[in-house]
């Protein structure tokens, strides 16, 4: 019994894996220069035939070479392309990869081949707003503005069909798995160095780039920068957020209140002990701290009541 990988239907066909070499083309210049010589050459062999030539003559000796010169001419015009500064054009003959010429200006090369140009410029992708789940599972909104550029023509033309739009889906796709990553914030976390997207910008924005080299790597595409352009929570949840970041800033400033007014009320109690002002048990000391700390801890200012009887009645 024949085996699976014998038969038709069990053997795959193996996926070719292309590499940029370079291709070497001439001036474009110099083959103008020949390419006019040789019309020049055509149109004066045909003007300076003799009348006294017979047919067969003329034939051989002017019509042929003239029409030579004229094909010749047509080759090299044909294979006459240009390319601009930070532009490449990939060579295929017959549907195999020829290589790839940087060179910009006016070039020649086999009128045969065909040049497709590619640009390796700079681009820019500016992520629209995606909804994703941070590490701790709230719904949160995250966009990113990503500069590539091209660097393996020939992995950018025959590994991929688009660059373009593998582009765009891959840099979603790294997007939302970074987001996945982190945290949007600190929040009860006890960790005080813990990486999140909203206090760590340059780390996360780092690990983003090193995702999308390893994910564009197949495509012939570089990673020049990756920026966070947009962080927030999604609204269903915002509001709520927002009442736990306010709640969050009011324990923080009470927090520093309180530990600024137990300071100046030992400071108080300690000058006026230094000082032999007031002798105060620790019953008046208790109501006197009692007293400082409502009127340095309150909200609203404080209404004085004044005592007309003895400091103990």
């Amino acid at each position: 019994m024949p085996s699976a990988n014998a038969s038709g239907s069990g053997s795959r066909p193996t996926r070719a894996a292309y590499s940029e070499r370079r291709l070497t083309s001439l001036n474009g210049y110099a083959m103008v220069v020949i390419a006019v010589a040789l019309v020049v050459l055509a149109v004066t062999r045909l003007t300076s035939i003799p009348d006294t030539l017979d047919a067969a003559t003329v034939l051989a000796r002017h019509v042929v070479p003239a029409a030579l010169c004229g094909l010749s001419a047509l080759a090299v015009f044909a294979g006459l392309y240009t390319l601009q500064p930070n532009e490449a054009a990939v060579v295929t003959l017959f549907g195999s990869y020829a290589g790839t010429d940087r060179a910009d200006g006016l070039r020649w090369a086999n009128p045969f081949l065909v040049k497709r140009r590619t640009s390796l410029r700079a681009r820019t992708l500016n992520s629209p707003a995606l909804k994703v789940n941070d590490r701790r599972g709230n719904p949160v909104e995250i966009g990113a503005v990503i500069i590539w550029h091209v660097e393996d023509t020939a992995r950018a033309r025959f590994d991929v069909d688009d660059v373009d739009l593998y582009v765009k889906l891959q840099s979603e796709a790294a997007l939302r798995h970074v987001a996945s990553l982190y945290a949007y914030d600190e929040a009860d976390s006890d960790d005080a160095r813990e990486v999140t997207l909203r206090g760590s910008l340059d780390a996360v924005a780092l690990a983003l780039r090193t995702e999308l080299a390893a994910r564009f790597a197949s495509a012939g595409v570089a990673v020049s920068d990756a920026r966070l352009t947009h962080l927030a929570y999604a609204p269903e949840i915002a509001q709520v957020m927002l009442r736990r970041q306010q709640a969050e800033a009011v324990i923080g400033a009470r927090h520093k209140i309180v530990h600024g007014a137990v300071a100046m009320v030992e400071s108080a109690l300690l000058a006026l002990s230094e000082r032999n002002v007031v002798a105060l048990d620790d019953e008046r000391k208790a109501a006197m701290v009692s007293n400082l700390l409502v009127v340095l801890c309150g909200d609203s200012e404080v209404q004085p009541v004044i005592n007309a009887g003895t400091l103990y009645g």
